[in-house]
């Protein structure tokens, strides 16, 4: 980082904010999430890892339909990627259960799409059953502060090729939100200003009429915002250097505690999946002998359940339930 400052500039050789050059890098002409392979083609999320986290979801939407009573719901998918989780749940499900399934995903539409799941730019309003967002937040784009030597906390600016540089003081809603979420008083110090987050979580919840709003996302709390940010890039199963220029994904780990409504709740995915029957148990030993075929079953789908909950890796995700 230099201590140049600068202002906003339109120019595309020019430094913007992270929010703008993040959105044009991510979804605008040629973007990163636009093209064919998905994010699928470069990271692996607990939808990808193992299908017990799909069959998870079914079990969550049966238990929110009984809840709703008689008559059918919805499921909707926000950052549905290439609508492998809607596929999965949809698989899940018991036969004839009657649900609407939309995936919500601004790149377009997937060859080989079950027709009965309807693509869309945008969430549905009215919605009644469960809004299941996982690794959605964290893709919507945020600008970035850092302070300055004096501790003044100013936005960062970033050109295509991902050298940065300090622009204005903060100021206005992203001002309010560092103070209130994520304070910086230390040369150095930077926070992802999450307000952007907040409002499209709380657009989304809006949509519902009744039932559930998940989010499941990397997360921190303000009781342990990382010192330096969580800004990072990611393109083809590896960590990179986040470069504003199309060529990866760029990402930042999402302050769940500040998207929350009143009546919502964090758990570790962890715990959430462990309520809803997925745990890395090994299988009884006596199962090996009695029927091998159904032991090494149980025992490849203990390893999956494994990694899903596991405390080092995708057991860290954090779930924001809020109920409608």
């Amino acid at each position: 980082m230099t201590d140049e400052t600068c202002q906003y500039s339109a120019r595309s050789s020019g430094p913007l904010g992270w929010r703008a050059a993040t959105e044009r890098a991510l979804y605008g002409d040629g973007g990163f999430y636009l093209r064919p392979e998905g994010p699928a083609g470069h990271f692996r999320t607990s939808v990808h890892a193992s299908p017990l986290f799909a069959g998870a979801v079914a079990r969550l939407l049966t238990e929110v339909a009984a809840g709703l009573g008689p008559g059918p719901v919805d499921l909707v998918d926000v950052g549905a990627g290439r609508g492998e989780l809607l596929t999965g749940v949809l698989a899940a499900l018991p036969p004839g259960f009657p649900v609407r399934a939309y995936a919500v995903e601004r790149a377009a539409r997937p060859a080989g799409l079950p027709e009965r799941i309807e693509w869309r730019p945008d969430v549905p309003r009215g919605v009644r059953g469960l809004l299941f967002a996982n690794e959605w937040l964290d893709n919507v784009p945020v600008d970035v502060a850092e302070t300055d030597e004096d501790g003044v906390a100013r936005l960062v600016l970033v050109r295509p090729d991902g050298t940065e540089v300090l622009g204005e003081p903060v100021s206005g809603a992203d001002a309010a939100w560092l103070e209130r979420w994520w304070p910086l008083s230390e040369p150095g110090t930077r926070a992802e200003i999450g307000w952007p987050r907040d409002a499209a979580w709380a657009g989304a919840v809006g949509a519902l009429d009744a039932g559930l709003a998940v989010a499941v996302d990397y997360a921190h709390t303000r009781e342990a915002r990382p010192p330096f940010g969580t800004l990072s890039g990611f393109r083809g199963g590896r960590e990179v250097a986040p470069v504003p220029d199309g060529s990866c994904d760029i990402t930042a780990h999402v302050a769940l505690d500040a998207c929350g409504l009143p009546g919502a709740e964090l758990r570790t995915q962890r715990d959430a999946l462990g309520r809803l029957g997925v745990s890395g148990g090994r299988p009884p030993l006596a199962l090996a002998t009695t029927d091998p075929a159904a032991y090494v079953r149980a025992l490849a789908s203990a390893g999956e359940a494994a990694e899903l909950t596991s405390r080092s890796g995708l057991g860290t995700f954090t779930w924001l339930t809020q109920p409608v």
